[in-house]
């Protein structure tokens, strides 16, 4: 066995030791690395799960163009149709009466969900350059066309008369369910958008300093 002695003498912060040149010079290096520093790996990780919602520019453009404001418009417009058309629906399930009505708001619905696609993804090519998925958004379009989907596939068995109308309105319960998440997302992301949004810019704060100092 090899006797091994570690002392730190002088102002430097020398290590020493019986070990051959090597060996104690790796064991400096590694006692002298800071405890608290975190991977390369996790911080990367750390930059990139700070990454804005919007991009100054991309912000500027939402703010700019109308497409922003008729999402503003339709948004609550197609929520307000889904209560009213939600209620419409669970009374027909419970009573059986009221069939029609409810049809008519699930169409109601359907008709305001393609709009709203379509403003939509205009609305993203404007703001980002692309039509849909973008990746700020990308979840949120992964559940609206999921939404889509159920919605047509209740209208397409509506006019095609596949199924009872029973069965057909719970293709339409599963389609709202999915609205509910996406509803959600939307909302989530519309909350982190106004908190960066009242951030204050670091350019400009950095140069408001700058002529403080001057």
């Amino acid at each position: 066995m090899l006797a091994i002695e570690y002392g730190v003498g002088g102002s430097g912060g020398q290590c020493g030791a019986f070990l051959s040149a090597d060996q104690a010079g790796v064991d400096c290096i590694l006692s002298n690395l800071p405890v608290n520093s975190p991977p390369p790996m996790a911080a990367e990780r750390s930059k990139s799960s700070k990454k804005p919602l919007y991009s100054p520019e991309q912000r500027a453009r939402r703010d700019a163009t109308p497409w922003t404001m008729v999402q503003a418009v339709l948004a609550p417009l197609q929520f307000l149709v889904f209560l009213i058309s939600l209620g419409l629906v669970a009374y027909y399930l419970t009573t059986g009466n009221g069939y029609e009505a409810a049809t008519i708001s699930i169409l109601a619905k359907t008709f305001l969900l393609y709009i709203i696609m379509i403003t939509g993804s205009i609305w993203e090519k404007v703001v980002f350059g692309e039509w849909l998925f973008v990746e700020a958004f990308f979840w949120e379009d992964v559940f609206s066309m999921l939404v889509l989907t159920l919605q047509t596939l209740y209208v397409v068995a509506l006019l095609k008369g596949w199924w009872t109308p029973q069965q057909q309105i719970y293709i339409a319960v599963a389609a709202y369910g999915t609205y509910v998440i996406n509803a959600a997302q939307f909302l989530w992301k519309l909350r982190i958008a106004r908190l960066e949004g009242q951030k204050p810019d670091k350019a400009s704060v950095s140069h408001h300093w700058a002529g403080q100092q001057s």
